[in-house]
C-alpha cells in the first residue's frame, strides 16, 4: 500500500502544471536575473592592483613584511630619488619612506592612495599594541623567547613572533568567494522552502474535507502515518529533482562557482527540503479549505524569508541582535545561516548547529502531523 500511494502521489504532483512552475521553473528564471543583474558588479568595483615604491631602512622591516603579503599592492624598493621620480612620471601612486614613524607621499587623491594610508595606519596601529604587550615583559624574558639571548631590536622580535605563531597575513579565501554567491544562497534557501507546496498539495488530497479522494482515503484501512510518510517521500523527490536542475543550470550555464565545500551545500539542502516540505504536511492538517492553508503557507514562508535577510542581509543582523529567537526557531534563517556559514567561516561548528536545528524542526512537524490526523473525526462529509 506504501509504494502504491507514492506511484499516486508522484503522478499527481508532476501533472499539476502550477507545482512544476513553481518549483522547476521559476527558481531557474529567478537565477537568470540574478545573473544578469549581478555579473557585471563584482567587475565594475574590483580594485586594481596598486604600484607603490618603498624606502628600505631600519624601522621598515614589518612594514615591507605585512605589505609583501597582500595582493593588492605591486612594490618597488627604490630610493627616496627614484621614487620621487616614479610618483613625478606616474608610474606609482605614492610612496613610504620612514624615519621615527612611516610617511607617505602622493601626487594626488583617490581610492588607491587611501588604500594605501589605510593600510599603513592599521600596521602602525598593530605595531602600538606589540609595544604595549611588551612593556608587560623584562628585556631577559624577551630576549631568552627569541633568540637564545642574542640582543635583537623590537621589530626583529616582532616579526619573530608572527612567524612563531603562525598569524601572518596569508590569503586563504577561496577563489570562489563572492558576495554575489550570497545571493544564489538565498535563491536555494527560497527554492527550497517552495517545496512546501508540493506536500501541502499531495496532503490534501488525502483530507476527506477537501477532495473525494480524501472521502475514499479515510474509510479504508490505510494507516495515517503510511498515507502522510508516502505523500512525503513523493514530494521530497520531486523538489529534489527540481533542486538537482537547479544546481545543473547554475553551475553549468550561469557559471556559478560554489567552491570546494559544494557537498555541504548539498547536505544542508536536502535537509533543509525536508523541514519545508514537513511544515507543508502539518499545514494540510488544519480544518481550512485549500486556499486558505496555500495562502498561510506562502505568508508564513515569505515573513520566514523576510526575516533571514533575504530581502536584505540587513533584516538578517537586526533580528540576530535584538530577538534572536526568531530566528533561532525560522528553519528560512536555520537554511541561510548555514549557507552563510560556509562562506564567512572555516570551522563547521555553526554549520551543523543549523543542520541539527533542521533535523529537530522536520521531527517536530511530523510528530504534530501524526497526531493531528489521528484524531480527526468528521460527523459529515
Amino acid at each position: 500500500m506504501f509504494f502504491h500511494n507514492l506511484k499516486y502521489s508522484l503522478k499527481c504532483l508532476f501533472k499539476n502544471k502550477g507545482l512544476i512552475f513553481w518549483t522547476f521553473v521559476f527558481p531557474i528564471i529567478l537565477g537568470t536575473f540574478y545573473k544578469l543583474a549581478f555579473s557585471n558588479i563584482e567587475s565594475a568595483e574590483k580594485l586594481d592592483t596598486v604600484d607603490i615604491a618603498v624606502i628600505e631602512s631600519e624601522t621598515s622591516k614589518i612594514y615591507t613584511e605585512v605589505l609583501n603579503n597582500i595582493d593588492t599592492f605591486n612594490i618597488k624598493y627604490t630610493t627616496l630619488e627614484d621614487a620621487k621620480n616614479l610618483l613625478r612620471d606616474g608610474s606609482i601612486k605614492g610612496y613610504v619612506y620612514f624615519k621615527e614613524s612611516p610617511n607617505i607621499v602622493v601626487k594626488e587623491n583617490g581610492v588607491d592612495e587611501t588604500i594605501l594610508k589605510l593600510t599603513i595606519d592599521e600596521v602602525t596601529t598593530q605595531l602600538n599594541i606589540y609595544k604595549d604587550l611588551s612593556n608587560k615583559y623584562s628585556v631577559e624574558e624577551i630576549i631568552i623567547e627569541c633568540y637564545e639571548q642574542k640582543q635583537i631590536t623590537f621589530e626583529d622580535k616582532t616579526l619573530y613572533k608572527v612567524d612563531n605563531n603562525k598569524i601572518n597575513i596569508n590569503d586563504i579565501s577561496s577563489a570562489n568567494l563572492s558576495y554575489t554567491l550570497i545571493e544564489f544562497y538565498n535563491l536555494i534557501a527560497m527554492a527550497i522552502l517552495y517545496g512546501g507546496m508540493l506536500a501541502l498539495y499531495i496532503t490534501n488530497k488525502r483530507m476527506p474535507n477537501i477532495s473525494s479522494v480524501g472521502k475514499r482515503t479515510s474509510v479504508s484501512p490505510t494507516k495515517k502515518s503510511t498515507m502522510i510518510f508516502s505523500s512525503l517521500l513523493a514530494s521530497y523527490i520531486v523538489e529534489v529533482i527540481g533542486l538537482l536542475l537547479l544546481f545543473i543550470y547554475t553551475i553549468f550555464i550561469l557559471n556559478i562557482d560554489f567552491g570546494s565545500r559544494f557537498s555541504y551545500i548539498v547536505l544542508i539542502s536536502l535537509i533543509g527540503v525536508l523541514s519545508a516540505l514537513t511544515f507543508g504536511v502539518f499545514l494540510s492538517t488544519l480544518k481550512l479549505s485549500e486556499n486558505a492553508k496555500t495562502g498561510i503557507l506562502l505568508s508564513i514562508t515569505m515573513f520566514w524569508c523576510f526575516l533571514a535577510g533575504m530581502t536584505g542581509i540587513t533584516m538578517k543582523y537586526i533580528i540576530d541582535k535584538h530577538v534572536p529567537i526568531l530566528n533561532i526557531i525560522n528553519p528560512a534563517n536555520m537554511i541561510t545561516d548555514g549557507l552563510y556559514s560556509l562562506y564567512y567561516y572555516e570551522s563547521l561548528n555553526r554549520y551543523y548547529f543549523n543542520i541539527i536545528s533542521l533535523i529537530i524542526f522536520s521531527l517536530i512537524m511530523i510528530v504534530i502531523s501524526i497526531f493531528s490526523l489521528r484524531r480527526k473525526r468528521y460527523d459529515s462529509i
